[in-house]
């Protein structure tokens, strides 16, 4: 059965919220590990810097949310408690792994919003270009994470593909339930 332009704008609606929100809570979770364990001013302040970003894209979709009055992800409280745990346990393992995270997980939304850039309808421009704006930013953060140390070389290929994973699944996931 072929989905609806509604029934997949929903889709991608409730799926970019939890993702903006997880992203949140990563960084959320960098923050704590920044704060308490792992003394790090500069990474502290980049991670706030890209956190910010995420805050406006999360704040973007749950506004399209209540306007379109879609149901969010029912699985939110876990992606928050993931999320914080993937932020907190990637910077304890160090500033590459912290920063690897990002990477890969940006990658992966590079993927996920360009697939939904193509299939988006016309008469879902202003949604299109902000999914645009926010994929530019992603790719920013990617950019950011590279410059700053990560690295997919010896043990961290196995973290990227774990955080990829991950993500992938969550995403799946997030779009139906």
């Amino acid at each position: 059965m072929k989905k609806t332009n509604k029934t997949k704008v929903e889709e991608f609606i409730r799926v970019d919220h939890a993702g903006e929100r997880g992203a949140i809570k990563i960084y959320e979770g960098q923050l704590l590990a920044l704060e308490t364990l792992v003394k790090d001013d500069n990474l502290k302040k980049t991670i706030q810097e890209m956190k910010t970003h995420e805050k406006e894209h999360c704040d973007y979709f749950e506004n399209e949310i209540k306007k379109r009055n879609i149901k969010p992800t029912k699985l939110m409280p876990l992606w928050d408690l993931l999320g914080v745990g993937l932020g907190f346990s990637s910077t304890l393992l160090g500033k590459k792994a912290a920063m690897l995270c990002t990477a890969s997980v940006e990658e992966v939304i590079d993927e996920h919003y360009k697939k939904q850039i193509n299939q988006l309808e016309p008469d879902e421009n202003i949604l299109k270009e902000k999914i645009k704006k926010f994929r530019e930013d992603e790719l920013h953060h990617k950019d950011i994470a590279y410059e700053e140390g990560a690295t997919k070389k010896g043990l961290y290929k196995i973290l990227d593909k774990i955080i990829k994973t991950g993500s992938k699944v969550a995403i799946n996931i997030s779009e139906k339930i």
